[in-house]
C-alpha cells in the first residue's frame, strides 16, 4: 500500500475541518466566514498590552495551578477571530511571551479545539514554525497537553507532525472527550471555558447514546468527614479539630518545609507524582498521620501546600476582596504597602492568621532566595492565585499582574504589613 505524502494529509485535515464546518452548520445555522459571536470571558482591555491586537481576544488564559500544583494554561480556538482580523505571527510571539514568564515551573496547557474553523485556522506551515520555536526550555517543564473536544482534524494533524514529535514529548498528549474527564486532573470550576465550549460538550453528551455520557453525570455531594482537610472551610477545619487555629495541613507542611526545604532550588516550583500527592490528601482526609521523610521529596509538601490553599472553597483572601486587590495597580508606588496593610484589615481574624502564618513562613524562604533562587517575586508568582480569586471563573492573565504584585508585596514587606515579628503559632 502506498504512503500518504503529507501534501494529502495538509489536504485531508483541511476537508476534514470543511466538513466538520458543514456539520455545525446544519446543527446551528452557522456561517463559516461569519465572525464569532462575542463571548463572556475575561479579555485583556489595557490598550498599552504589547500584545493587545492578540490579548484582547482572550484566545490565552492562565487559571492558577491542576491538581499536581502545577501551572495551568487555557488556549480556545473557539476565540480566535477569523485569519484576516489576526496576525499570527503576533499570535505566536503572545504565546512566547506568556510562556516566558512560566516556563521555568512545571506547567500544564488545556487546550479546547471546538470553535477551530476554515475561516480561523492558522495555516499548517504556521504549525510547524510554532513547534520548532517552541524548543527545549518550553518543553521541558510541559507536564501534560490536554486536548478537549478532538476530531479526526486533530488526529490528521498529529499524522503530520509525528515525524518531528519526540517519543517523550507525545507521551504528554491527553485526547479528552468530554469536560468530565477534566475534573480528574482540574478544577473545572475555577476554569474560564468560553460559552461556546460548554454547548458543545452539552450536544456530545446528548448525542451519546441518547443522553449525557455516563462520565458527566456528577454524584450527589456527600458530608465531609469530620477529619476532612482538602475541600473544606477553614471555619469546619478549626471546628473538628478543638479550635486549632492554623489548619493541620498547613502547620506540618511549613515545619517540614521550613526544616527542609529552605535551600532547596525552585522550591515550589516542580510538581510531584500525581498519584503521590492523591494518596496523601487522602491520609490527611482520613486523619491519618503524614510523614513526609518517608516519600524522599521536598516537593511533595510544597505541592501538598499550595493544593490546601487553591482546593478552599473559598479563598484565603476572600472573595470580596478580590477587586479591591485588583486596584492595587492603581496605587502610586510609594503607598502601595500602606494600602495592603489597609485592604487586609478588612479579613476576617480567622483568615487574617491564617495568612499571617503563611506570610511570615513565604517571607523566610525569601530570605533564601539566593540559594532556592525564590525571590518575594518568584514566590508571588507562585502563590498569587492560590490566595485569591474572583467568585465566578478563574484569574484572567490580565488580573495575574495585580495579584503578583499585592502578593509580592506581602511577602517582601511582611513586617510593615502585618507585625514586627512572627505570629506565635509559628512552629
Amino acid at each position: 500500500m502506498a504512503m500518504i505524502s503529507v501534501t494529502d494529509l495538509e489536504q485531508l485535515a483541511e476537508i476534514e475541518l470543511q466538513k466538520e464546518d458543514v456539520e455545525e452548520q446544519g446543527r446551528h445555522g452557522y456561517r463559516p466566514d461569519r465572525p464569532p459571536a462575542p463571548r463572556r470571558v475575561s479579555v485583556c482591555q489595557d490598550t498599552s498590552h504589547p500584545y493587545y491586537d492578540v490579548a484582547r481576544h482572550g484566545i490565552l488564559q492562565v487559571t492558577g495551578d491542576d491538581n499536581y500544583g502545577r501551572k495551568l494554561v487555557i488556549f480556545s480556538s473557539c476565540l480566535m477571530p477569523p485569519s484576516h482580523q489576526l496576525n499570527h505571527h503576533n499570535l505566536l510571539e503572545y504565546l512566547k511571551y506568556s510562556l516566558d514568564q512560566y516556563v521555568e515551573s512545571d506547567y500544564t496547557v488545556v487546550y479546547f479545539h471546538h470553535g477551530l474553523r476554515s475561516s480561523n485556522k492558522p495555516s499548517l506551515r504556521w504549525l510547524r514554525d510554532a513547534y520548532r520555536e517552541f524548543d527545549r526550555k518550553y518543553k521541558k517543564n510541559l507536564k501534560a497537553l490536554y486536548v478537549v473536544h478532538p476530531t479526526n482534524f486533530i488526529r490528521i494533524i498529529w499524522n503530520i507532525f509525528q515525524p518531528l514529535i519526540s517519543h517523550k514529548f507525545g507521551k504528554k498528549l491527553i485526547y479528552v472527550n468530554y469536560l468530565a474527564e477534566l475534573r480528574d486532573h482540574l478544577n473545572c470550576d475555577q476554569l474560564l471555558i468560553p460559552p461556546d465550549v460548554l454547548s458543545h460538550d452539552e450536544r456530545l453528551q446528548v448525542a451519546q447514546k441518547g443522553g449525557p455520557h455516563p462520565s458527566s453525570k456528577t454524584p450527589p455531594p456527600r458530608p465531609p468527614l469530620p477529619t476532612q482537610q482538602f475541600g473544606v472551610s477553614l471555619q469546619y477545619i478549626r471546628e473538628k479539630n478543638q479550635g486549632v487555629m492554623i489548619p493541620p495541613v498547613m502547620s506540618q507542611t511549613v515545619s517540614y518545609l521550613k526544616d527542609n526545604g529552605l535551600q532547596t532550588e525552585g522550591i515550589f516550583r516542580r510538581s510531584a507524582r500525581v498519584q503521590l500527592i492523591k494518596d496523601v490528601q487522602k491520609l490527611y482526609n482520613q486523619g491519618k498521620p503524614v510523614m513526609f521523610h518517608q516519600y524522599g521529596d521536598v516537593h511533595v509538601p510544597a505541592v501538598i501546600l499550595k493544593t490546601f490553599l487553591r482546593e478552599l472553597p473559598e479563598p484565603l483572601l476572600t472573595f470580596p476582596l478580590y477587586h479591591q486587590i485588583q486596584d492595587i495597580v492603581r496605587v502610586e508606588s510609594s503607598l502601595r504597602v500602606t494600602a495592603c496593610k489597609h485592604i487586609l484589615e478588612n479579613l476576617p481574624e480567622h483568615n487574617y492568621m491564617v495568612l499571617k502564618y503563611l506570610l511570615c513562613f513565604l517571607n523566610i524562604v525569601s530570605q533564601h532566595s539566593i540559594v532556592n533562587k525564590m525571590s518575594p517575586s518568584n514566590l508571588a508568582c507562585v502563590f498569587g492565585v492560590n490566595l485569591s480569586w474572583p467568585s465566578q471563573g478563574s484569574v484572567s492573565l490580565t488580573a495575574l499582574t495585580p495579584l503578583n504584585i499585592f502578593t509580592e508585596i506581602l511577602i517582601e514587606h511582611y513586617h510593615t504589613v502585618f507585625s514586627s515579628r512572627c505570629p506565635r503559632v509559628m512552629p
